[in-house]
């Protein structure tokens, strides 16, 4: 998940609700009677916090002597990956290092966006404003015209050419924040001319727009609060209004990589894929976000042996994915990199992004759709979802639904028609004296204080938390490693790309 930026709190809804019978996989493991056959192993007892705590002071120590990150393109995460394959070629497994290029961008230097005339304003990076990412550069001072903003609501300022009718070329375009993607809205004002875009949030949104362009714009974009944005329509609209945008961008491709690495046993026809992003952000070492999920991956592949023949009847493919926080960038090379007849074995996705969180709340995302939030998931993602409530509710842990919005790796899975579930504890979101009750922690406060910053080192990890999120982990896999007729009859059929899939994020970014 990436820097910079107030970001909308993920949608959640506590669940408590009436007991449910449990299938007898989620049951407590009984001890064998006299004679009877001996119990299968529990891969939730076997994976241990003891085995997860070395991973995460080693991905420590990396970022320490690394520049202090582990972020994709810079050495802490060459030398992460390196980690990560020995590990793996120790407990016996052959993994893969997959490299792929990808699109990167950066500011050399801070952005500037002021008001010029007929008043002077200057405004403030990060609390006023952010320069969205793939954003072109350039030293802009011109008159400001408004474009289609509604006098409420979201409405579709900048999504289509005749909102720009009349719009005096090399003027700067005010665009608010809905419907379309940035994309569209900034492709459409330099179309018709504009010199830069200013596209500002929506009423009821809080901060400035942490977005994303997608792929590199020739003009400067950047994304003000909507208290910003609506004030300077109103003075654009009586005219005499001009804005300096100045922003200060490198682009270009770069090299990162995902390791991937797959049971032994199981059906190559049905295979369970679990992953978790192994970069973090260039301002710190990442241990909750993402060493908890990479950690726990690895210390869950030490043990998975363990199962047998019996208990591995489906092929696991535990993935490290690299460029998350760059947006989603190694899982969705992965899957484009896959020929059609093996997307089509891919039998679901488990994701697992934060499980740590110090304030945080055990967040399982909303397979089933039943909050109304975010992305309608794929069928079979509502069955994933119940594994993990009913493994917490007989353990009398209580559980949020987290909405699948785009923030994660799971978003190429879905778009392609592939079912996932998984597990967060929260990043920039506040608490809710709700949460509060039930988990414990502080109210009012974000789930990780330290999200995306120097201070998300191993002192951040809320480890009581972690080691019982890596127990539902460790039970969910070994249930779906065994079948997956819940989730999709027990044979995959060919996924399709969802046309219909809109996600509000794209990793780290907002997208529309």
């Amino acid at each position: 998940m990436l820097l910079t930026g107030r970001r909308h709190p993920v949608a959640r809804r506590l669940l408590f609700g009436t007991a449910v019978a449990l299938p007898a996989a989620f049951l407590p493991l009984a001890l064998p009677m006299a004679g009877a056959a001996p119990a299968r192993p529990d891969l939730a007892a076997l994976v241990t916090l003891k085995d997860i705590q070395p991973h995460l002071a080693a991905f420590q120590e990396i970022a320490d002597y690394n520049g202090g990150n582990r972020a994709a393109g810079r050495a802490g995460y060459d030398v992460s990956v390196r980690y990560v394959t020995g590990r793996l070629k120790r407990i016996g497994f052959s993994p893969q290092v997959q490299k792929f290029t990808y699109p990167y961008w950066r500011e050399r230097s801070h952005a500037t966006f002021a008001r010029t005339a007929p008043s002077k304003a200057s405004y403030k990076r990060e609390v006023d404003f952010l320069t969205l990412a793939y954003s072109g550069s350039g030293d802009v001072t011109a008159p400001a015209a408004a474009v289609d903003v509604p006098a409420k609501g979201e409405g579709t300022s900048g999504c289509e050419a005749g909102d720009f009718k009349g719009f005096a070329k090399g003027s700067i375009a005010l665009v608010q924040r809905g419907t379309c993607t940035f994309a569209v809205k900034a492709a459409r004002a330099k179309a018709a001319g504009a010199s830069a875009v200013v596209i500002f949030n929506k009423p009821g949104e809080k901060g400035p727009v942490n977005g994303t362009l997608s792929k590199p714009a020739a003009i400067p974009v950047v994304g003000p609060t909507h208290a910003v944005g609506a004030a300077l329509v109103r003075a654009a609209r009586k005219g005499g209004v001009k804005l300096r945008v100045r922003t200060d961008a490198v682009h270009g491709r770069r090299t990162s990589a995902n390791v991937i690495a797959d049971t032994r046993q199981g059906r190559a026809d049905n295979v369970v894929v679990v992953g978790a992003h192994l970069d973090s952000v260039p301002a710190g070492p990442g241990i909750n976000d993402n060493g908890t999920g990479a950690a726990t991956l690895l210390a869950i592949a030490a043990k998975i042996k363990a199962l047998g023949k019996d208990g591995l009847r489906n092929r696991v493919r535990f993935a490290w994915w690299g460029a998350e926080e760059e947006g989603l960038q190694g899982s969705e090379q992965y899957l484009r990199s896959l020929p059609a007849a093996q997307r089509e074995r891919i039998a679901l996705n488990l994701n697992f992004d934060m499980l740590g969180s110090p304030n945080g709340t055990r967040g399982v995302y909303d397979g089933d759709h039943s909050t109304g939030t975010g992305t309608q998931a794929p069928a079979g993602s509502g069955a994933i979802e119940r594994m993990f409530r009913q493994y917490f509710k007989g353990r009398r842990l209580p559980v949020t639904e987290s909405q699948f919005n785009g923030r994660s790796d799971y978003g190429p899975f879905i778009e392609r028609g592939i079912p996932a579930g998984g597990m967060d504890t929260g990043a920039e979101g506040v608490k809710t004296a709700a949460e509060a009750k039930a988990f414990g922690g502080r109210a009012g406060k974000a789930y990780d204080p330290c999200y995306h910053a120097r201070c998300d080192r191993l002192r951040n990890v809320n480890l009581k938390m972690l080691d019982s999120n890596a127990d539902g982990v460790a039970h969910v896999l070994q249930h779906l490693a065994r079948t997956t007729v819940a989730v999709n009859g027990g044979a995959r059929r060919a996924p399709s790309l969802d046309r219909a899939y809109e996600p509000l994020w794209q990793g780290p970014y907002l997208v529309r």
